[in-house]
């Protein structure tokens, strides 16, 4: 069962709750009821900002899923974490208005219930969502690796009560197996309609076990349909379909299919970049500031589009030079080329570092918004 890694999740983690509150310049909201009995529960909220979800807080503490991080298999894809998350929120907020619901980590799937699910299906685990092995000549594969879970409630004050629920189900695109114990590693592809038929026949199921919990009667449920990239991908994978069982109902009767795509500039292979012109301009600002800093490792750009609209573009680049002054120059180098070749009606994060330090942070939230600059350890 992994966890988030590192910086890069330290740093999603960080950009995924933003897309749910404003936590940085968040104020606690004047709606928190006070007690002296220690066992009675306050709440609070964060403001809300950039149209995201306020974020309930409980006795002043932001509240975790206790089954973040929890995978089926050890091949879980790191690349993939951030996109799992934002995305259901984005899909959440068609179904649960932004304005009217405030967002807190899944509360209801505990622990034992998410690895029981996870698992495969046998006698000693009836409640497993992955099929049972199989024999030699058919292997069956792992194909749901993850279950996150995300809730929206109504209330005031010191009372709060879910109102809907957003499920996202991580569904392999490829499967990673040995046929005996210490041998050589084996891969199953699973095919995109093979993935939407298995994951809609377990979307199903979790929401009738979800009925059984008198909380979640008489909410509607969302599920949203991740699949996830190989184990060695740089880029996400996406969600390609969601729907919802209404207030009372188990069952999903309508499924929307969801068109993203995403991918990593500069494209290896002879790969045809998804739109030539987005290649075209990153190819340019990638090429000036390399000409201007020789000892640059490299720039690379993790592009996401939406019903083939680019709506987010992500660069990184690794330095080799740690001087103060020689990271401030190049700051300024990269705002300003920036600003000349890349597109500026969508939002924009560009990373700068080493190998083992992120040193600055040149960055515009939406298409509209100037771009703010951070340099750590600076001014």
């Amino acid at each position: 069962m992994k966890k988030y890694l590192q910086i890069i999740a330290v740093l999603g983690a960080a950009l995924s709750l933003s897309a749910c509150g404003n936590l940085k310049n968040s104020n606690l909201a004047n709606n928190a009821k006070t007690s002296t009995n220690t066992n009675t529960k306050t709440y609070q909220t964060t403001e809300t900002g950039n149209n995201g979800y306020t974020v309930l807080l409980k006795n002043g503490h932001y509240v975790t899923s206790p089954i973040t991080g929890l995978t089926a298999t050890s091949n879980d894809n790191s690349v993939d974490t951030r996109e799992l998350e934002r995305g259901l929120v984005q899909i959440s907020k068609g179904v649960y208005s932004p304005n009217s619901y405030v967002f807190q980590e899944g509360q209801y799937i505990n622990t034992t219930v998410a690895n029981d699910w996870l698992g495969r299906k046998a006698k000693s685990n009836p409640l497993g969502l992955n099929p049972e092995l199989g024999s030699k000549k058919k292997y069956n594969p792992y194909y749901l690796e993850e279950i996150i879970e995300q809730d929206f409630l109504n209330g005031s004050g010191s009372s709060y009560h879910i109102a809907g629920m957003s499920i996202g189900l991580a569904i392999n695109s490829v499967d990673y197996y040995q046929k005996k114990k210490d041998g050589p590693e084996y891969q199953m592809a699973i095919s995109r309609s093979n993935q939407k038929q298995y994951g809609q026949k377990i979307a199903q199921e979790i929401v009738t076990r979800l009925r059984k919990k008198k909380a979640l009667k008489n909410i509607p449920i969302t599920i949203g349909l991740f699949s996830k990239e190989s184990k060695d991908s740089l880029v996400s994978g996406t969600y390609f379909l969601s729907g919802t069982a209404a207030a009372n109902s188990s069952k999903i009767s309508k499924w929307k299919t969801i068109n993203t795509q995403t991918e990593v500039l500069p494209t290896i292979g002879g790969k045809k970049a998804i739109n030539s012109n987005d290649a075209s301009s990153f190819n340019s600002f990638k090429e000036s500031i390399q000409n201007y800093f020789p000892n640059i490792s490299g720039v690379t750009a993790s592009l996401r589009y939406e019903n083939g609209k680019l709506v987010q573009e992500n660069i990184s680049i690794t330095t080799q030079f740690y001087g103060y002054e020689q990271i401030q120059s190049f700051t300024r180098l990269v705002l300003s080329t920036a600003k000349k070749y890349l597109p500026n009606n969508v939002p924009l994060e560009i990373k700068i570092g080493s190998v083992n330090d992120i040193q600055a942070l040149v960055a515009k939230e939406s298409g509209d918004s100037s771009y703010q600059v951070h340099i750590y350890g600076g001014e």
